[in-house]
């Protein structure tokens, strides 16, 4: 009975049987991964269509943006009668219950200093006549400075970013106008030469409260015409646009003498003045603004 008995224990497992082996707690067979369950299409179906309705809606939104800029073709031969900058200073003006200032009188570039022309030219964008609207390199320093300081400041901007804004926008600092501003500079730089933009430019960018023009600018200021600008009255207004309206030479701003001088320096350095001119242009500067006067200056001419 008993050799019977180990006679069974030692035959195999049945047949059709698997016999599974124990393994120690260390080499455990690890399970296999289930499946993640596919997410069902409701709950992806309507984020995806508000992120396509969203999209679609900004295509639209941009398209209809961009339609609506206006053509830069006219200018070639007309002037504008009025500009977006003339017409919200207009706006505040009445806002404030005071009536507007307009004095504005167009000028061709024959009849404005060329020392004038100069200062304006390389102290608003040096590169004017080499870039095509944008000038990349001094984005790039301007973005560069605004990291540092932590604020967006100002000398990006060329001449024709500046006539767009002034003739189709507002000042305001969005990324729409932004945006709007330079499709703007670029049909203009597509539509009209050099010469023609600096003399739009030079006719409606702001001199002073209600004063627009270099024409007026001039007369406002300094009692002459803009053919009759000295060097250093063409440095004063130049050193005034990038804050006309709170700078004159009137006012006997600091920051504007120092800018005038400093605009004398790279006349100077570009063979625009020769040192005699230069030393003249200084002193009378410094006349203007109430400093030292023209026969004081001395050695003294570069601040």
């Amino acid at each position: 009975m008993s050799s019977r008995t180990m006679k069974v224990k030692q035959q195999g497992p049945p047949s059709g049987r698997t016999k599974t082996s124990k393994t120690s707690p260390g080499n455990k067979t690890p399970k296999p991964s289930k499946a993640p369950k596919a997410a069902s299409s409701g709950g992806l179906k309507w984020p995806g269509r508000i992120l396509g309705a969203l999209f679609l809606g900004l295509v639209v939104f941009v398209s209809y943006e961009y339609a609506r800029l206006p053509d830069a073709e006219p200018l070639l031969k007309q002037n504008p009668k009025t500009t977006a900058l003339i017409e919200q200073r207009a706006e505040e003006a009445r806002a404030a219950n005071q009536k507007p200032r307009r004095r504005q009188t167009w000028v061709g570039l024959s009849n404005v200093s060329k020392h004038a022309i100069a200062a304006v030219v390389l102290s608003e964008d040096a590169s004017f006549f080499l870039h095509e609207g944008v000038d990349t390199k001094e984005l790039e320093n301007a973005l560069d400075d605004a990291i540092r300081q932590g604020k967006l400041g100002r000398g990006a901007s060329t001449i024709t970013q500046q006539l767009a804004k002034n003739l189709w926008l507002s000042t305001d600092r969005s990324l729409l106008r932004k945006a709007k501003e330079l499709v703007l500079t670029r049909r203009l730089e597509k539509a009209l030469p050099k010469r023609r933009i600096l003399a739009l430019y030079l006719n409606v960018v702001e001199w002073g409260n209600g004063v627009y023009g270099i024409e007026a600018g001039a007369r406002e200021h300094f009692g002459v015409s803009a053919a009759e600008l000295s060097p250093a009255q063409g440095a004063l207004l130049a050193s005034m646009l990038p804050a006309p309206r709170r700078r004159s030479p009137a006012s006997g701003s600091p920051a504007l003498k120092k800018r005038a001088h400093w605009v004398i320096e790279q006349m100077q350095g570009v063979k625009r003045l020769d040192a005699q001119q230069a030393a003249a242009a200084h002193a009378e500067i410094d006349a203007l603004m109430g400093g030292k006067k023209a026969d004081e200056a001395g050695d003294d001419e570069e601040t």
